[in-house]
């Protein structure tokens, strides 16, 4: 209920941080993004929504935009990294310890299934998805993919990712409608930001009942 809470209600909480801790504010900015794209185990961590409402803090100048820019996207692209060699070095013996069940099979089906429809531009793609984008890293490290064309991939996806959201925020985040609203705002960004999985989820299930 915490992280529900976090991610309908960033705004107060950066807003409580910027209060509390000043510049610290992007340190933790930048380790909630890395963690939530860094750590197989962490998905559910508000990506989407926190950058979008640290763009909203930078329209009415209380972030710096540029200093977001770089930190943020930095974070994306390391977290990304990181999570690919855990995939290549421990995912094998993570996903066979029965003891380890932070990471659903069912997250793992769905970015395996990615990968296989659109190769290794799966790790771009998965960018704009959430739970997948921290799954996708984790299974193409896995699968060995190339590493130059995961980090080619990895980077593109971060920094179009974080500018996405950023500027929504700095452009549209004080509007007085978007600001009343904010939590509703927040649910249609994550709504968006899932129905490609929803969408799949159904063409699924549909192709299963579909005589041959």
């Amino acid at each position: 209920m915490v992280i529900f809470d976090f991610i309908l209600n960033c705004d107060e909480y950066i807003g409580t941080f910027i209060n509390e801790f000043g510049i610290l504010v992007y340190l933790i900015l930048f380790l909630v993004i890395f963690c939530e794209t860094g750590l197989v185990f962490l998905p559910f961590l508000p990506g989407d929504s926190l950058i979008f409402a640290s763009g909203t803090f930078a329209g009415i100048g209380q972030l710096n935009l540029f200093i977001l820019f770089i930190l943020l996207v930095a974070a994306a692209v390391i977290g990304d990294t990181v999570n690919y060699e855990i995939g290549k070095h421990f995912g094998r013996k993570i996903l066979n310890n029965k003891k380890f069940t932070l990471v659903k099979q069912e997250n793992i089906d769905k970015a395996d299934a990615l990968i296989s429809k659109y190769g290794s531009l799966a790790v771009f793609i998965a960018r704009f998805m959430p739970i997948i984008r921290t799954i996708v890293p984790f299974v193409v490290g896995m699968g060995k993919l190339n590493y130059k064309k995961f980090i080619t991939f990895n980077a593109l996806g971060g920094v179009i990712w974080v500018t996405l959201f950023l500027c929504l925020g700095f452009f549209f985040g004080n509007i007085p409608f978007v600001a009343d609203h904010f939590s509703l705002i927040i649910l249609a960004i994550v709504f968006l930001s899932i129905l490609p999985i929803i969408i799949a989820f159904i063409k699924s299930k549909l192709q299963k009942k579909t005589p041959n």
